[in-house]
């Protein structure tokens, strides 16, 4: 498996990827067509899609994460958001998104970005290191499901409040 940035000529396979993999999400309502892709297209067409890896499989994008950059108290900031990661159904389970997180991270932490949050399972993302904090927030979901991960020993850990792109609107 190979695991490298989008390219321009990977964005159908991650539109039909995200899609297949958020069919039937449980977070979802029943029934509920996934919008997920969207959020990628439009942090992709408004200059803010930070990072986006893509995990290759005899050419085929079999997983992909994307991380975009999030406000702390309405103010730009070197944090990121994690999300959507995706893997293609027949290969979930087979660590194919931790490695996607665990490499997406590498990344980011070797470009100075001080932190990471994301809105997830904490059974999950806690083996990467994430935990709900009560300093920083994100206004309308349960505080043990918005998880944090500073990127450095000296990062500051902000009292704040978070905000994501309008592209998750």
């Amino acid at each position: 498996m190979n695991i490298r940035e989008e390219r321009p000529s990977d964005r159908e396979a991650i539109e039909t990827l995200t899609c297949q993999a958020f069919t039937n999400h449980p977070h979802h309502e029943p029934g509920a067509k996934p919008t997920e892709h969207l959020i990628i297209n439009r942090l992709r067409e408004s200059g803010a899609l930070t990072l986006s890896i893509v995990a290759e499989e005899g050419g085929e994008i079999i997983g992909q994460i994307t991380f975009s950059p999030v406000t702390i108290n309405g103010r730009a900031s070197d944090w990121f958001g994690l999300g959507p990661v995706s893997v293609r159904p027949e290969h979930q389970g087979k660590g194919i998104g931790g490695q996607l997180i665990r490499d997406g991270l590498a990344r980011l932490k070797a470009q100075r970005a001080e932190g990471v949050v994301l809105l997830g399972e904490p059974e999950y993302y806690g083996r990467f290191g994430f935990k709900a904090n009560p300093a920083i927030s994100y206004p309308g979901v349960p505080a043990e499901y918005f998880l944090v991960l500073p990127l450095h020993e000296d990062s500051a850990m902000p009292v704040a409040e978070v905000g994501y792109h309008k592209a998750f609107g």
